[in-house]
Parts: structure tokens; sequence; C-alpha cells
């Protein structure tokens, strides 16, 4: 097959313990499931059926690559999360069954421009540009679930220059994985490649350029993100 020119590469995040890489195909993303999040955000945090905004793929970030301040903000923040990885694909998935779709598990930042963002939602607009910019997807190793199984609560975490800004529990999400993975699933047909990010509990701020970003959940790798 012929191009008029020559096609990007394939994203893709490392694996722990292989040498294969997992291609990125869609980036997912669940506004809102943390109740003291929502409230920071102003919102009400009833447990409503989640809804859904995307990266794009090619906006994952290796864990250890610095990150640079994105153009157009002047209030770029962090948003710790539990990022599920699909293996298997699927459309108006079971809930019994959602977890024989994920193939595993890692941290990720969803960096978001927050003006951007308040000006869209004031507006009614689209939260494009507030979330699906350039390197706004910093991410850890996946570590398979077949060797480390499935996270249901643990701790959650991520510092700024050595200090806590949030800190929380994987319990304390209002959807689950499961129930995350069931509702997409009636939006979209799931494939092998897909990564969603699972929401970010309360404690989000500003970020500045120096800044160096550290944040984790127990039992997966430990997230580090220098902003230049």
């Amino acid at each position: 097959m012929a191009f008029v020119f020559q096609p990007p590469s394939t994203a893709s995040v490392e694996i722990v313990g292989r040498a294969e890489r997992f291609p990125v195909h869609r980036i997912h993303c669940v506004g809102r499931n943390y109740a003291a999040h929502a409230r920071e955000m102003g919102m009400d945090p009833a447990r409503e059926p989640p809804f859904f905004f995307s990266k794009p793929a090619d906006a994952v970030v290796a864990n250890g690559v610095a990150v640079p301040y994105p153009p157009r903000t002047a209030n770029l923040h962090h948003e710790i999360e539990l990022v599920v990885a699909i293996g298997r694909s699927g459309r108006t998935i079971a809930v019994d069954d959602a977890l024989d779709h994920v193939f595993g598990y890692a941290v990720g930042n969803d960096l978001t421009r927050r003006d951007l963002q308040f000006a869209a939602r004031e507006s009614g607009k689209p939260w494009d540009t507030s979330k699906g910019f350039d390197h706004s997807a910093p991410i850890t190793a996946i570590h398979p679930a077949s060797e480390v199984g499935h996270f249901h609560r643990g701790a959650i975490w991520l510092q700024v220059n050595g200090k806590d800004r949030q800190r929380a529990d994987l319990a304390e999400l209002i959807w689950s994985v499961p129930e995350i993975i069931v509702e997409l699933s009636t939006y979209y047909e799931l494939v092998p490649g897909d990564l969603i990010f699972t929401g970010t509990p309360a404690g989000v701020g500003a970020l500045e350029r120096g800044d160096e970003v550290v944040g984790g959940i127990d039992g997966l790798s430990v997230l580090r993100t220098k902003i230049v």
C-alpha cells in the first residue's frame, strides 16, 4: 500500500516484564468519578451515569519523560488516575464479563488545561482543547492483569515537588472498573489497544515549569514526570 507521506509510528506503552509493547488504539477518559473531586469542581457528585471524553493515542508520554508546558494555558493541572488497558474486543458487555476484557493496569496523569476546560464548560463547548493536547497523557508501563490481578481498592496518590496533592483510595470510585467498561461498551466497540483513564480523586492543582510530579497506585509502578 502506498501513502502520500510516511504514516506516523504507532503510539504504544511499555508492558512490565515483556519485550512486546501495547499498541494504543483510543484513549477514553471518565469524568468526575470521585465524589470529592466532583465537589471541588463545583459539581453535584450524585451517582449519575458516567460521561466520557477522549485523548488522541499519541498523547501518551512514557514514564520518566519530561512534558513541555502546553501553549494557550496559564493553568495546567495534574489528575492522577488508574488506567485500564483493554485486551479483548466487546460491545454491550455484561458486567459479569467486563474484567475478562482487561489486559492490564497502569498509572496515568490526565493533564488538563483547566482554564480552557472551565471556559468550554461555561459556554457549552467541547472539552477537546482542554484535554486532548500533545503530551497530555503520561503513563507508566502496563502491569498485566494475569500477574497483578484486578484493582478494586488501594491507595492512589500524587505529589508535586515532594508535597502531597492528591491522596485517596480506589474504593472511592463512584463507578467501578467493570461498570465503566459496561457503560463505555454501549457507546463504542472496545478493542485491544484501548486505554481507559478512570477518573481522578480530589486535590487537583496547578503545575509550573520545573515541577517534579510523582504519583502512584498500590501494586503498580510509580509515575514520574517533570514539567519543562
